[in-house]
């Protein structure tokens, strides 16, 4: 049973950020790794403690992403593979996609997690694009997972409830983060992280499978704030029939 887990280097969000003149200004030494990640992680982990196999942690990113590698190898995973991109290089979700696809082409592998979405985009698109590039069956927001026999039986939270769907191998998931707590590594892990093996590719061997970057940010901007709210004074009937009124000629939610 082989595991692949696609994880990202994201900023901190606990870090301060402000945006002056359309740009986010935030502190590029305070970064870690995707919370959405860690779960997908912490999910492989625990069926490869349940059913044996190997757990493999892939990132693209600028040199600096390394220790976010080393973190997923912390906390259990087997190896790493880190795909290199400049720091001024700007990927959208597709052409992130684009890549894992390029370099998953030719490997063998019983399923690929991803994160659902990225705490810096939030995004929520290079999983489903990636297995789609590789045509395989796919879940999304999984909250939990185990195996029956040689089939993953993923538990996805739906819009109005909880489903179960049987996917196949080779399949791929995304997991969300209410599906565990990604465990915090040990001393022994961190150790154990420096010893094992990551695998280095540059962004450059899988530029040939790029097109065009679909989508551009342009700029940043506040978010607007909150208009102030009624206060309506007078009788309870009155005021809810007042209320009744605006919701359904002004607001159109009745």
């Amino acid at each position: 049973m082989k595991f692949y887990v696609c994880i990202k280097q994201v900023p901190d969000v606990n870090a301060p950020l402000q945006i002056k003149n359309g740009q986010l200004i935030q502190d590029t030494d305070r970064n870690s790794l995707n919370a959405y990640d860690a779960s997908a992680v912490e999910a492989a982990l625990v069926l490869q403690e349940k059913h044996g196999g190997e757990i493999v942690a892939v990132l693209i990113g600028p040199d600096k992403a390394k220790e976010t590698i080393r973190k997923a190898m912390a906390m259990g995973a087997d190896s790493g593979v880190f795909i290199h991109s400049e720091t001024d290089t700007y990927y959208d979700s597709y052409s992130y996609a684009q890549m894992l696809a390029a370099y998953f082409k030719n490997k063998e592998f019983n399923y690929i997690f991803c994160g659902k979405q990225s705490q810096d985009t939030d995004a929520g698109l290079t999983g489903s694009m990636l297995a789609e590039l590789l045509g395989l069956p796919y879940v999304t927001n999984a909250v939990g997972l185990e195996f029956s026999g040689d089939v993953l039986l993923v538990r996805r939270q739906g819009d109005t409830g909880q489903e179960v769907i049987e996917l196949p191998s080779p399949g791929l998931v995304t997991c969300s983060n209410d599906m565990n707590d990604p465990r915090i590594p040990n001393l022994k892990g961190i150790m154990q992280s420096k010893r094992k093996p990551v695998e280095s590719v540059t962004s450059d061997e899988l530029q040939a499978a790029l097109s065009a970057v679909k989508t551009k940010i342009l700029g940043y901007e506040e978010k607007p704030g909150r208009e102030a709210g009624k206060k309506y004074e007078g009788e309870a009937d009155e005021i809810a029939r007042q209320v009744a009124r605006i919701l359904d000629e002004t607001e159109n939610v009745i």
